[in-house]
């Protein structure tokens, strides 16, 4: 698909001229500018097509005929790029999508925090250790996480570097995903090195025979459509570092719109959706679907600002709202929301961010967060929808297909003097691969209506027993 390759000088100004929170300070800015020029000169990683179809699946999400399932890492690492660790974090999210379209009997959305969740937004512009002041770490596409001097300077080329390992890894995703790894008659090889250790992977293993079975009977009725033997799956990040986002915006020759092609979806964050700020002004202007999370300070007012600066035109699939509100107050804060954009006609997609508003530090003094906190939020966020009439349509989790030990709770029960044995999240904890599918049957059964998914995590709850269709 041909596209212009520079930004115009109107699209640069107008968000350089507002305030652009959470961006590094770049010791050099003529060094940034040359890797920015380099930047515009790169093939994009992501096509107007794809953003356009992702946007088409996100319009049946705000319509309340999807669900849209978004994970991954926290922050993306260098180190990270690797075939096995790729397809670990692909297996995961493919087989959190097996338990909700058939445990919920509905279509679910697939979008990966993947191939460019590179930089991170801070709550603290610098870190001490023993007396030792450095610039905090802002992901690898900014600065290093080692901390030294050397390593917490920003360097722009990184940002080179954050192209390329998104750019591999693209590859491998799309390998992957064409080469029949994510055929859905694959859904025991998914499972073959989890099922004997693990209490969630013996329930997926229990739900896959199920699948099978539907399986053969469709092909013993001569059914055997080629959507059960390929998937659709999406690229997403936090839209941070606005120079690296902006040099990899291009023109749509067909269209002469516009598309940040560092990824078929971006959003902003809590920390950068400010109305007047340089983040929000540069979403506008690009034509992929945008997410914004919004947290427990947001007002309906500001709800609707977001709408008329980030979807005038009230295109379903266009907006999404990622709303992070924390397990004790979503009940108390979400419905005055949904209530307001739905009475002014916005069609939005809702979804749970289940994550950010859980999080506390262990009396070992690993930032962690509770499964069971996590599981409230979203059965909160479930509730709250039940109640109004609206859809819920979503997840946006924080998940590694690796058994880490950085969240408690879940299936076998971890706790804070598990966290040291395998913690190795760069930045926020993320749920394993057995809380992952423990949250997604539990997320089917409420998304049925059988239950609010309060209860606690040990166990994760019955099976998905009666099944109605696969689609």
């Amino acid at each position: 698909m041909p596209y212009g390759t520079l930004p115009s000088p109107l699209d640069e100004q107008t968000w350089r001229s507002m305030p652009a929170a959470q961006q590094p300070d770049w010791p050099d800015p003529a060094a940034l500018e040359r890797v920015c020029d380099e930047l515009r000169s790169y093939p994009p990683l992501v096509f107007a097509g794809e953003c356009d179809n992702l946007t088409a699946r996100l319009a049946a999400v705000a319509r309340g005929e999807a669900f849209l399932l978004q994970g991954g890492d926290c922050a993306e690492t260098f180190d990270g790029v690797s075939a096995d660790q790729i397809r670990s974090k692909l297996k995961t999210m493919l087989q959190m999508a097996a338990v909700l379209t058939f445990g919920a009997s509905v279509p679910v959305v697939k979008v990966g925090r993947i191939a460019g969740q590179y930089s991170k937004p801070r709550s603290q512009p610098t870190e001490t250790r023993d007396g030792v002041t450095l610039p905090t770490y802002r992901g690898d596409s900014v600065n290093g996480l080692e901390f030294t001097a050397g390593a917490r300077v920003p360097d722009p080329q990184r940002l080179l570097r954050m192209y390329n390992h998104s750019a591999a890894t693209l590859n491998l995703v799309r390998a992957f995903i064409t080469g029949g790894y994510a055929d859905l008659r694959e859904v025991h090889s998914w499972n073959q090195d989890f099922v004997r250790t693990s209490p969630a992977g013996q329930r997926y293993e229990r739900l896959a025979e199920e699948i099978d079975c539907a399986l053969s009977f469709m092909r013993a009725c001569g059914v055997d459509p080629t959507e059960l033997h390929r998937t659709e799956f999406y690229t997403s990040h936090e839209a941070l570092i606005l120079d690296y986002e902006c040099a990899m915006s291009r023109l749509d020759s067909r269209t002469t719109r516009r598309y940040d092609t560092s990824g078929h979806m971006i959003w902003i964050g809590e920390r950068t959706r400010q109305l007047d700020g340089a983040h929000l002004e540069f979403a506008s202007k690009v034509s992929n679907p945008v997410g914004v999370k919004l947290g427990p300070t947001t007002t309906a007012d500001e709800a609707l600002t977001l709408i008329d600066r980030l979807d005038p035109k009230r295109t379903p699939g266009r907006l999404t709202f990622i709303t992070r509100m924390g397990a004790e107050r979503i009940r108390d804060l979400l419905p005055a929301l949904v209530e307001k954009v739905t009475a002014e006609g916005a069609r939005v997609a809702w979804v749970c961010d289940p994550m950010h508003g859980n999080t506390f530090t262990a009396s070992t003094g690993h930032k962690t967060r509770s499964f069971d906190a996590v599981l409230d939020e979203v059965a909160g966020f479930f509730d709250v929808h039940r109640a109004l009439g609206s859809h819920p349509g979503g997840i946006h989790v924080e998940i590694t297909g690796d058994d880490v030990t950085e969240c408690v709770g879940g299936g076998f029960g971890l706790v804070a003097e598990d966290l040291h044995q395998r913690y190795e999240s760069a930045c926020d904890p993320r749920l394993n691969r057995s809380q992952s599918l423990d949250l997604a049957f539990l997320v089917a059964e409420m998304y049925r209506g059988r239950g609010s998914g309060t209860g606690t995590s040990q166990g994760a709850g019955p099976g998905v027993a009666t099944v109605q269709a696969v689609r």
